[in-house]
Order: C-alpha cells, then sequence, then structure tokens
C-alpha cells in the first residue's frame, strides 16, 4: 500500500511538469505566430526613375578581328637558316631582312655565269666591230648577240635564286613568335615567322538578310571584346560582301578599327554595334534596377500604399539595348514611374518600404 502511494506521488509530479512543459512550449508558438502574422518592417531602399531618352537606332552582330595583311612568310626555295634577323614581336618596316638561307653553291655558281657573260660581251663586241668592218656577217653577229642576252639572263636568274634566299618582310608590320632555327633546313614552303600588320585592323560580322538596308558603307560602329570589357573600340564600316550567303541568308560586313597601341589582335571574338543615324525614342532604367531572370526580367515599381505607407509591385519587363549602364526598356513601366534601384533580391511583392536617397545603401549594387 505504502509503495502504491510513492508511485502516484511520482505519477502526479511528471503530470504536473509535463503539464508545465506544454504550456511553455504553446506559449512559444504562440508567440511565434504572432510574430509571423506581423507585416515585415519597412525595408530602406534607394529609387530611381523611369526616364524618356532618344537613342541612335542600331544593330547588334558578333564577328571577329582580322589583320588588313597577316601573312605566315614562308621560304620559296630550300635551304640552311644561316641567320636570323629579327626578334619575335619586333615592329618590321616592309623589305626589312628577316632571314638568310646559305648561299655558298648558288654564289659559286653565279660566279661561273657572270663569268660566262663577260666572255660573251667580249665575244659580241668583237662581233660588232668586224661587222663595221664588214669582216664578219650578219649572223655572227646575231648569234654572238643571242649567246649574250642568254648569257645575262642565267646571271638574272641565278640572282633571283640568291635574293629568294634573303626572305624580307612583305609590308610593314608586328612580327609573332619566330617558328625556325638556326641550323635548321627548310623545305620548299615552310613557315618562318607570321607577321600582321595591325593598325589600323579590321573586324568581320555578318547580318540577316532582312537588315541589309540599315547598314551602308561609312556607317559608325563600336566594338568590345572579352579581353577589354570596360573598352569601347570606334571604327566604321568599309565594304558590304557583294552577294548573300545561300545557305544562312547572311551577308558579310567589314568595318575598320583605329589601333594604335595594337591591343586588338587578328581572331578575337568581338561584339560589334552598328549605328544608322537616325534616333528613336526609348524608355531607360540603370543595369542594377533590373533583375535579370530565367522567367523573364523584373523591377520593383514604387506604389502608394494605405496610410501613406509606401509599397513595392513587382513587374515584368522587356529589356533592349545597354548603353553605358543604361538599359532600354521596351514594356512593362511607363516613363516617371519610380523603380528601386539597388539591392532587389532582398524585396519582395507588396513589402512596405522606406525610400532613401539621401546616400546609396552599400553592398546592395552586387546582388542585382
Amino acid at each position: 500500500m505504502k509503495n502504491l502511494s510513492k508511485f502516484v506521488v511520482v505519477a502526479i509530479v511528471l503530470a504536473v511538469l509535463l503539464a508545465g512543459l506544454f504550456g511553455w512550449r504553446m506559449s512559444q508558438i504562440r508567440q511565434q505566430q504572432n510574430a509571423m502574422s506581423q507585416p515585415p518592417p519597412p525595408a530602406q531602399v534607394e529609387t530611381t526613375t523611369v526616364k524618356a531618352d532618344s537613342w541612335e537606332r542600331t544593330l547588334s552582330a558578333i564577328g571577329s578581328l582580322r589583320a588588313i595583311n597577316g601573312v605566315l612568310v614562308a621560304n620559296e626555295i630550300a635551304g640552311v637558316v644561316e641567320s636570323i634577323e629579327f626578334e619575335s614581336g619586333q615592329m618590321v618596316k616592309a623589305g626589312a631582312l628577316l632571314l638568310v638561307l646559305n648561299t655558298n653553291t648558288d654564289e659559286a655558281a653565279l660566279d661561273t655565269l657572270q663569268a660566262e657573260q663577260r666572255l660573251a660581251e667580249q665575244q659580241f663586241k668583237r662581233f660588232a666591230d668586224l661587222v663595221k668592218q664588214r669582216a664578219a656577217s650578219q649572223a655572227d653577229f646575231d648569234e654572238a648577240k643571242a649567246n649574250l642576252d642568254a648569257a645575262q639572263a642565267r646571271v638574272h636568274e641565278q640572282q633571283a635564286v640568291l635574293d629568294k634566299k634573303r626572305i624580307r618582310a612583305p609590308f610593314s608590320g608586328v612580327i609573332g613568335l619566330r617558328l625556325v632555327d638556326l641550323g635548321q633546313f627548310l623545305e620548299v614552303g615552310t613557315s618562318i615567322v607570321q607577321i600582321s600588320m595591325l593598325d589600323p585592323i579590321y573586324v568581320d560580322f555578318t547580318i540577316a538578310e532582312r537588315y541589309l538596308p540599315q547598314v551602308t558603307v561609312g556607317n559608325r560602329v563600336e566594338v568590345t571584346v572579352a579581353a577589354y570589357p570596360q573598352r569601347v573600340f570606334a571604327g566604321e564600316v568599309l565594304a558590304l560582301e557583294t552577294s548573300v550567303n545561300s545557305e544562312s541568308r547572311t551577308m558579310q560586313i567589314r568595318a575598320a578599327l583605329a589601333n594604335p597601341n595594337r591591343e586588338l589582335h587578328p581572331g578575337m571574338f568581338a561584339n560589334v554595334i552598328s549605328y544608322q543615324g537616325a534616333s528613336e525614342p526609348v524608355l531607360t532604367l540603370p543595369r542594377t534596377a533590373i533583375s535579370y531572370n530565367t522567367y523573364g526580367d523584373f523591377v520593383f515599381v514604387i506604389k502608394a500604399g494605405s496610410g501613406g505607407q509606401q509599397t513595392v509591385e513587382r513587374r515584368t519587363v522587356t529589356t533592349g539595348g545597354v548603353r553605358a549602364g543604361q538599359v532600354s526598356i521596351l514594356s512593362g513601366v511607363e516613363a516617371g514611374e519610380q523603380v528601386v534601384a539597388t539591392g532587389l533580391l532582398r524585396l519582395r511583392n507588396g513589402q512596405p518600404v522606406t525610400i532613401n536617397n539621401a546616400e546609396a545603401l552599400h553592398g546592395d549594387g552586387a546582388e542585382s
């Protein structure tokens, strides 16, 4: 009986403790529910205004850079490299000596032919005098003249062989990396070095045939490349291809860009914008005011709520071109509307906000 009484007392104590714990937990849950049911505090935001502007009409394309003149210098005659007269990366003038092949055998052959030429000249002079004295026939004179002409031709031919063993720059430009070594035997057509004329430089790009009326010779172009993402290189359209590609229905365009510091190199991928001269009205917003999303770009528009409290409305927009950090908005907003300028990821539709344009909100620009 005594043991039963102890058991009842313990059970009552445990029940009281469990009831207390349950009540405390329920109180916490109610507090959390009350906190969650409260509207979020207004977020402090910086705003900007949708502006009406006028932009020159443009056409965007992708292309590739190429040198005005660019070749792999090669030898026309086989031979052993005797001397290399250039350094990789240097500037050279047209006609500058680049490489010399061994010419010992060819010079000896030239000496022989020059000796034959001198003999032919002496014989020609002798027959010329004899013809004047009527001591030789005209046929003998003509044969001597033909022998002299043939000897001179053989000398010129051998001299041309020697000249081809002295390889020169075909035009002024920048030398690339040396591809041969001293003492190396070069077969005919061996690549020696790349030489490119880089200032100015061409950019070739293609456009769809429907855009042909929008591109003419002299149109201004702006080019950006991955190596210098913050730089814009200006130029103008030089020429259009004479025919449209029958497979892709595109036409190739060529423009020239100034490249005095040789920052642009052949083969670079280029983003090209061609300006058409005429202007058109556009609405613009800073790039930071737009959230780019796979399912659609959007902005947060400032709306007046009840009691004077301002809120944000998430609105899908259609974007166009980008210039100097400003994005053209094709649809979704109207001129004069206020939108959140930075920190879009911490906002949600309908959230109360407080506008503070006195100073930029630190750390928000990267989120958008």
